[in-house]
């Protein structure tokens, strides 16, 4: 039972170690020009789609796919100029 706790905290503490990631990136494009968002969105799209393929051919489940995809989709959305 104490494994099951460990791992338990563990996610917990990396969910929240993403979510604060996850909002400096936010404040930091909110901070980008439109030009260098452009610029950001041809490069993010080509490292998500190698850093997809690496996935797919490794040992990753389901749920952690998924979960990259939603967010790389998310993110995709927050980095395209206004």
């Amino acid at each position: 039972m104490r494994n099951l706790q460990e791992a338990t905290e563990r996610i917990c503490e990396l969910k929240g170690s993403v979510s604060a990631l996850d909002a400096l990136v936010t404040a930091l494009l909110q901070q980008m020009g439109a030009e260098t968002r452009a610029d950001l969105t041809r490069s993010f799209s080509v490292t998500a789609e190698v850093a997809r393929t690496m996935m797919l051919n490794a040992p990753v489940s389901d749920i952690t796919l998924a979960a990259f995809d939603r967010d790389v989709s998310r993110m995709s959305t927050l980095i395209a100029p206004a």
